[in-house]
């Protein structure tokens, strides 16, 4: 008979700390997420966004660069793991800030293709340097976040697979 499988984590760690909060994976990228988030919005205050709305604005900035094969709400939502009804307040907001443009589909009006206006382009030329003022405020050596980055990448890529 074969022994059961048995997380790593769990072999190190007692029942009596293996639901404490601190052992938790789970709540460090949680708290982890809110922190970093909560350091970028002073650079997302001097853009007049949220940071979901940033997130859109990035991958609508690679689109710019690569042009997917259909440029829809449901592309981005995909790309970013948002559901539509998430996304169509965020997207509506961008396109009253004169930043994205929501057209529907001539074929198929259930498509809601998108793009950037001239404003919503131009914008991207004042995050670079936000961004790099945030990086170099933080005092992070670029080397561990780039590795920091590519093992929480490679973690997502296993969640989003588990069955």
């Amino acid at each position: 008979m074969s022994q059961p499988h048995v997380p790593p984590a769990a072999i190190h760690l007692d029942a009596a700390t293996a639901l404490q909060l601190d052992n938790q994976l789970c709540f460090k990228l949680y708290a982890a997420s809110r922190a970093v988030i909560r350091g970028y919005k002073p650079m997302l205050d001097q853009l007049g966004l949220t940071y979901p709305q940033y997130l859109a604005m990035l991958v609508l900035w690679e689109w710019q660069q690569t042009p997917p094969e259909q440029p829809t709400v449901k592309a981005l939502g995909e790309r970013l793991l948002l559901d539509s009804g998430t996304l169509t307040p965020l997207l509506k907001r961008l396109e009253q800030l004169g930043l994205v443009a929501r057209q529907r589909s001539a074929r198929d009006e259930r498509e809601v293709h998108l793009g950037l206006t001239t404003e919503g382009a131009a914008l991207k030329d004042q995050v670079l340097p936000l961004k790099q003022q945030l990086l170099c405020d933080s005092g992070f050596n670029l080397d561990e976040l780039d590795g920091l980055r590519d093992q929480l990448g490679g973690l997502l890529d296993r969640v989003i697979a588990a069955p």
